[in-house]
């Protein structure tokens, strides 16, 4: 699918702050916002915007209790629809945030949440090693986040002392 120019700078624009304006957008484009109202509902009906996020620091959070765990996933294609059919029935479990095809040693990269670490030891044994197509499965456990999708959580004021030494 092609895009315009415009359309592109939107995209851009929207995917750095998902609640800027309307009327703000309008301004910095140079559109009226009624076209660009239209155009945001185009982008949307195309699903070339499939939705707006907020990025949340989970370890700011004092009650928060939940674990990520990133699954390496080692699978047999099958014959006529290649990996896409093992892909849907693994994202189709509430558990799983996101499920990318990679190259490399493992076919899948699986992003599960969870409450616990026992409850993603669960979901792998009993629901992803479970699966027909599935031959082995890595888990990783995310133990502090650093930067998720171009954003820095933790940046801390940077160390302006001079560097003494004897």
């Amino acid at each position: 699918m092609h895009l315009n120019t415009i359309e592109m700078e939107i995209l851009k624009l929207i995917e750095n702050n998902g609640r800027i304006d309307v009327n703000d957008l309008s301004k910095m484009i140079d559109m009226p916002q009624e076209d660009l109202e239209a155009t945001l509902k185009k982008l949307e009906e195309m699903k070339v915007i499939v939705r707006y996020m907020t990025i949340i620091n989970w370890a700011k959070v004092d009650d928060y209790q939940g674990v990520t765990a990133m699954i390496d996933v080692k699978v047999t294609p099958k014959r006529g629809v290649g990996f896409d059919e093992v892909a849907k029935r693994i994202y189709r479990y509430k558990e799983v945030q996101s499920v990318y095809l990679m190259s490399g040693v493992y076919d899948l990269s699986v992003t599960v949440e969870a409450k616990s670490m026992n409850e993603v030891a669960s979901f792998v044994s009993e629901k992803l090693s479970t699966l027909d197509s599935v031959l082995s499965t890595t888990t990783h456990f995310i133990l502090k986040k650093y930067k998720h999708d171009g954003i820095i959580f933790e940046q801390g004021e940077e160390d302006k002392r001079i560097v003494v030494s004897p």
